[in-house]
């Protein structure tokens, strides 16, 4: 990456850091070019030198989000959704420290962006993220655990839902566990208190 190409990236970061911001503190419909400049620090016309809406810098925002998340993980980690139906079963146990902890790291060193997502995830569009991984990469999962397809949605949002439950209390917690701590409690939560470690 060259000097430009570098700047022009640090300026959009600031932007997306902005309009993160910005949101913990009004809608989305609320904020204005204007506030997202200013709370950057850039110019306008450095706003519109990137984007041509406040919708084109939000979805640009979520793909830093996913890109900053996706990051936590390690190659092998990711390179089994590439692999699902062909990795071994025990492989597609999300619910272990395995997949667990940088998902829980990532929530922790980001807990104010992550606030925001769980409170905005309409806005951020998390709603069709979640459907994109549901028919990805659970519903193959689920498939391969031979689950029914047609109760396959309902066990998906039982697990989503009650892992979501347990980050929103953590998060209103200040963080106060930790992501071990926090992990075995979604453990318990799934495979019961005497089958939590496996």
């Amino acid at each position: 990456m060259n000097k430009s190409e570098s700047k022009y990236f640090n300026t959009a970061t600031k932007m997306d850091l902005a309009l993160i911001s910005l949101l913990k503190k009004k809608p989305f419909e609320y904020i204005t070019v204007s506030e997202i400049c200013e709370t950057a620090g850039v110019n306008r016309s450095t706003f519109y030198l990137h984007y041509e809406t406040i919708g084109d810098l939000l979805n640009e925002t979520t793909r830093y989000l996913l890109d900053s998340f996706l990051s936590y993980f390690s190659n092998d980690t990711q390179s089994v959704a590439l692999n699902l139906k062909d990795c071994e079963l025990n492989e597609l146990m999300f619910i272990c420290d395995k997949y667990l902890t940088p998902y829980l790291t990532y929530i922790k060193d980001y807990k104010e962006v992550f606030t925001v997502a769980l409170a905005q995830n309409k806005i951020l569009g998390f709603e069709d993220v979640y459907k994109r991984m549901f028919e990805n990469i659970f519903n193959p999962i689920l498939e391969r655990f031979h689950y029914p397809s047609d109760i396959r949605q309902y066990v998906m949002m039982y697990y989503l839902n009650g892992i979501n439950a347990i980050i929103v209390e953590w998060l209103k917690n200040g963080c106060d566990k930790s992501t071990d701590e926090i992990s075995k409690i979604i453990a318990v939560c799934i495979y019961g208190k005497d089958n939590a470690n496996g």
